[in-house]
């Protein structure tokens, strides 16, 4: 089910209404029923898939908080293999759906080497939606148990919701057991400020997404999609723009999903904070994706020793976490190289550190003056951006080639000339998307200045709150792009 379908805006507030109606104590019950439904609406077999990783991730809980007797003695390596055979079954799960043909294609590649030739066809395996959100969500659970962060849940009703709670669950934010199960076991009254909140943070949403994402996503499929048509500029527009479109997808998805927890009662994790605002990769992988991000550091960057055991050990796992975040998002190589080179950038720029600070002295520059600032945004995007050719492009080869016709750009009139207008867009929607990604640039610029445009809306009197909100629809509807002979697009992150 789509957020952006007419299902669910007629399933979100049936679920509502029945949630606050509900007596508390079985208001999970009728959460779970309903995130069940909500996935079920994919696929009814996968929902099995669903059930699998919970209860496998249940009974290892239970089984690290209370070990049998028999084990006792050897308490600590048992509860080690308890987590050892999570991860396997979680993960094992995970690689079939998503990267058994991938690793069965490089097995026969290398074989080839040695010339030893193997048949070998694709698998017809249909990815689960979501999977490796809610598997990562569960393994969280199984590590901070091991961990003794929390103690085991021992409802596992209560425990099935927090893996499958329907706002977050096929493309996050990946929540802490820590802060959602709590929050789950004491479920909150209904709140008018909560549903007002809410509410302005999925209209925010339904902006990012329908008025933006799927309008840049019309020319960035044209480009990308026959880029020897259309070379030089025509994709370095396409390739702008696809920064743009993945960022209104996803955190177009995100504001939705925060938005219908909180007029619900949960505050869920901020997944953005003004990423294309930021001022070196580094800082740009703190603001985008933040609870991945925060997963890879907390459950695989720290465990392999962060930064404790030398430079070269820590630039190896810097490395390392960013080709597995490639790997994460897709079984191909061209997410390989997009998580290197993302690795490459950080690891470059600590290691250029010194010598940009002193360039700085030398040259007698202010690091916090804004013209400084601006220079950093814009480098940092243009870096961001370049490696995101490779996470658009279909194949490894595609994106070498893409880059090639942008060195070799010979077209600069194409900016001026009308021929942008052309791409999928007439004039009039092309004109809307860069008026809306200006709206877009503007917000997240107050964001980083820390100037709360919403709660500054909140704290308006009445008929402004209510005329914002009333506007804000009004204006989705009318330039979203939707309607007859719109086919909706999925959001991007779904696929992974």
């Amino acid at each position: 089910m789509l957020f952006n379908s007419v299902e669910f805006i007629i399933f979100f507030p049936f679920v509502t209404l029945l949630y606050f109606a509900v007596p508390k104590k079985y208001r999970y019950i009728w959460l779970l029923a309903a995130s069940y439904y909500f996935y079920m609406a994919w696929s009814v077999k996968y929902a099995f898939l669903l059930l699998f990783s919970t209860s496998v991730t249940y009974a290892s809980g239970i089984l690290l908080d209370h070990v049998p007797h028999r084990f006792a003695r050897r308490q600590e390596a048992f509860r080690k293999g308890v987590v050892a055979g999570s991860f396997i079954l979680n993960l094992g799960i995970l690689f079939f759906y998503k990267y058994v043909n991938f690793a069965e294609g490089l097995i026969v590649v290398f074989l080839r080497k040695f010339n030893i030739s193997l048949s070998y066809s694709l698998h017809d395996i249909v990815l689960p939606v979501g999977i490796s959100f809610f598997t990562f969500q569960a393994l969280s659970y199984t590590a901070d148990v091991y961990r003794k962060v929390i103690p085991a849940e021992r409802n596992f009703f209560r425990y099935a919701l927090f893996v499958s709670f329907f706002p977050q669950l096929v493309a996050g934010p990946i929540e802490r057991p820590k802060k959602l199960l709590a929050q789950l076991a004491q479920p909150a009254d209904f709140r008018f400020e909560n549903a007002r909140d809410g509410l302005l943070r999925m209209l925010w949403g339904y902006y990012l997404k329908i008025v933006l994402a799927d309008r840049i996503a019309v020319v960035v499929d044209t480009v990308y999609g026959n880029f020897r048509l259309y070379p030089g500029w025509y994709l370095i527009v396409a390739t702008v723009l696809f920064a743009f479109q993945i960022y209104c997808d996803f955190a177009g998805y995100s504001s939705i999903a925060v938005g219908a927890a909180k007029i619900i009662g949960v505050e869920l994790t901020e997944n953005f904070h003004a990423p294309y605002t930021s001022g070196s990769v580094s800082e740009f992988w703190k603001n985008w994706h933040i609870t991945l991000s925060s997963w890879f550091r907390d459950y695989l960057y720290i465990p392999l020793g962060g930064n404790r055991k030398g430079r070269l050990r820590k630039y190896c796992n810097i490395m390392l976490v960013f080709v597995m975040s490639g790997l994460w998002h897709g079984a191909n190589l061209h997410f390989l190289v997009w998580g290197g080179i993302n690795g490459l950038f950080q690891i470059m720029g600590e290691i250029l550190m010194p010598v940009r600070q002193r360039l700085i002295r030398l040259l007698k520059l202010t690091p916090d003056s804004l013209g400084f600032r601006l220079y950093r945004v814009v480098v940092t995007f243009c870096l961001v951006d370049f490696a995101w050719i490779f996470f658009r492009a279909e194949r490894l080869q595609y994106a070498y080639a893409m880059i090639r016709s942008m060195l070799h750009a010979d077209n600069p009139w194409i900016l001026c000339d009308g021929s942008l207008f052309r791409l999928g867009l007439d004039e009039k929607d092309f004109r809307m998307m860069l008026s809306g990604l200006f709206v877009l640039i503007a917000a997240d610029l107050c964001r980083r200045c820390k100037i709360p445009v919403r709660e500054i809306i909140e704290k308006q009197d009445y008929p402004v709150r209510w005329g914002v909100i009333v506007f804000s629809v009004v204006f989705i509807l009318t330039f979203g792009v939707w309607g007859p002979g719109y086919n909706a697009h999925n959001f991007i992150y779904f696929q992974f």
